[in-house]
Formats: structure tokens, C-alpha cells, sequence
């Protein structure tokens, strides 16, 4: 749960979030961009008075326009409704994204949606942001309807890091390069993936190392292989981070071709089973491999296990206290 109301289109927006400011953008990730521009949102809001929102759009436009693109989300949407709100969003409207809002025009868009629908004292958006029918709407046009119909624009323009502008394409770059530190430093916090765990094969339990089948859904698929992570398991109302190690693949040991996100969480015995699990990642430790049995795909396991207790070791005395 997120404990931040969703709204899922403008039609739908309470009395109690009309009149605030509203950050606009896809912010998938929420990266330090993204964080950037929430940050603006949110102190306009506090100067005012008035609530803030976030708007964007489910599913991604992207996944609507290229339905065969293949998962790529860094974050679904119950986790970036709770990013968002601990940048400041008192509400999320997560407008349903389907054929009649694709087909919007962008004087539209503003008319009916930001003024109509959340009746917007201000917008703050990226300088890249587009909006309406055939992406007939830019950040310009925005200032210009502003003018218009009496609401703030503010654009910010990009956010960059020794020159490389934060964004989601680069951070699902890092990832599928297993370069997940990298990923972490442009997001502000390790990637995860957050899923219900479900029914596996129990073939880890044959061989004295259990793990949860978390279900990866529509989220990004980053580099097969092996993890150290940290398993965040909800006991007695709240999140506790576990050391943990993590593969991600096809098992081609055994054969399997259905892609499998298996945690193992240390020192846990627990029933995870249906329950939502959300896993960060902390280190690529090895590549997949195929092995030429289970003897030594189990000596493997152990030096795996053995490795992501010194990486996540290390992590936690480099940086003490929750992630």
C-alpha cells in the first residue's frame, strides 16, 4: 500500500486536489530528475498553500504506442506512487492512457485536463515535455496556455551530472549492463524490483537453498545472472531489509526457459508465499552459467551466497543505516 490516493482520470479528481501545482512527466524511475523538478512542485505548493499532484499516465505511453516493446518499467506504478509521495505529491493522477487520451489534442489536454479536470494554480514540468495528439504540445505551448487561461508554468531545464543528463533510458541502459551501482548513483537509491512472490518448482529446497519466485511483471529486465540484494519483507506494520542473493534468468542447468527472479533470503525462514516482496540491488556478482549438474550448480550457489555476504557487508559499513 502507498497510502497516497490514486486517482485514475481527471474526470475522477476530488474538490480537495483541485487548485494545487502539478508536476507533470512520465517519471518513470523517479530519478534525480525527476526528484528535481518534484522538489520545485512541492515548494511552490508549500509558498502557497495549496496541495501538490503528480500526473502521469498508465500504462507508459510508450508501452501503448509499442504494445511489442517487451517489459522495460523501472518502476510499476504502486512503487512510483510511493516515490513520488515521499518527494512531495499529496496525490497521484495516474491518467489511463488508452486510445481516447492518446487521441487528445494538446489545447485539449490543457483545457480539459489540467484545467478542468485538477483546475491547476501552477505546472512544473521538464523541458522535454510533451503533450497531446501527435505530441502537439511542448513545454512553449505550455507557457502560452498558461498566459492564457491564468496558471503558472514553471520548466526546469536539465538536470546533469558531469555533463550526462539524468534519464530513464540511461538508467535501464546501466541496468542491463549489470551495472547496477551505476544505475543506483543516477536514481538516488538502489533499483528494485517489487513483486508478489508466487509458486515456484521448489527445486531450491531439494538442494538445501530456498528462494522466493518474486514475479517480475512489466519491469525491466536487467543483466542475467547473480545478485547481492536486499529482500524488504513487511513484519508488524513495517519494512525490514534483509541481506539477500538473487538470480535472474533462464536456469540453463535445468533447462528451464521462462525467465525467474529466485531470492534467497539469509538466515529467513518465513512464509513469503503471495506476499509482496520488494528487492534491491545492490551488486552484479557473476554472469549465468550452465553447469554440468546440480553438484556443481550447488558448490556455485554457496560461493555465490558466500560473496554477496562480503559485497552487502561492505555496503552497509560504507553506508550505515537504511537504504
Amino acid at each position: 500500500m502507498t497510502g497516497i490516493p490514486i486517482i485514475d482520470h481527471w474526470h475522477a479528481v476530488p474538490e480537495a486536489w483541485r487548485g494545487g501545482v502539478v508536476a507533470l512527466g512520465n517519471f518513470d524511475g523517479v530519478h534525480r530528475g525527476h526528484q528535481a523538478l518534484l522538489a520545485r512542485a512541492a515548494g511552490i505548493a508549500r509558498a502557497a498553500g495549496v496541495p501538490m499532484t503528480a500526473l502521469t499516465f498508465e500504462p507508459h505511453p510508450r508501452a501503448f504506442f509499442v504494445p511489442n516493446t517487451g517489459p522495460f518499467r523501472l518502476t510499476l506504478l504502486p512503487a512510483k506512487a510511493r516515490l513520488l509521495a515521499e518527494h512531495g505529491a499529496g496525490a497521484v493522477l495516474a491518467q489511463r492512457f488508452d486510445a481516447a487520451f492518446a487521441a487528445l489534442p494538446a489545447d485539449a489536454f490543457v483545457r480539459e485536463v489540467l484545467v478542468g479536470g485538477l483546475g491547476a494554480r501552477d505546472v512544473v514540468c521538464g523541458y522535454d515535455f510533451t503533450f497531446g495528439a501527435r505530441r502537439g504540445g511542448n513545454a512553449e505551448r505550455l507557457r502560452e496556455a498558461g498566459a492564457a487561461m491564468k496558471f503558472g508554468v514553471e520548466v526546469l531545464d536539465p538536470v546533469m551530472r558531469e555533463g550526462e543528463i539524468y534519464s530513464s533510458t540511461g538508467i535501464r541502459e546501466a541496468l542491463r549492463l549489470g551495472m547496477v551501482e551505476e544505475a543506483a548513483d543516477l536514481l538516488g537509491r538502489p533499483w528494485e524490483i517489487e513483486g508478489v512472490v508466487e509458486q515456484g518448482d521448489q527445486r531450491g529446497r531439494t538442494i538445501g537453498f530456498p528462494t522466493a519466485n518474486v514475479a517480475l511483471g512489466q519491469h525491466l529486465r536487467p543483466r542475467f545472472g547473480v545478485y547481492a540484494v536486499r529482500a524488504g519483507i513487511e513484519a508488524q506494520g513495517r519494512l525490514v531489509w534483509h541481506d539477500a542473493v538473487a538470480n535472474l534468468g533462464r536456469r540453463p542447468t535445468i533447462g528451464k526457459l521462462v525467465e525467474n527472479f529466485e531470492v534467497h533470503v539469509f538466515d529467513y525462514d518465513g512464509d513469503l508465499y503471495g506476499r509482496v516482496l520488494r528487492v534491491q540491488l545492490i551488486d552484479f556478482i557473476r554472469s549465468e552459467m550452465k553447469f554440468a549438474g546440480l553438484d556443481a550448480l550447488k558448490v556455485q550457489i554457496a560461493a555465490d551466497g558466500a560473496a554477496a555476504r562480503q559485497i552487502l557487508a561492505a555496503a552497509a559499513r560504507a553506508h550505515p543505516g537504511p537504504f
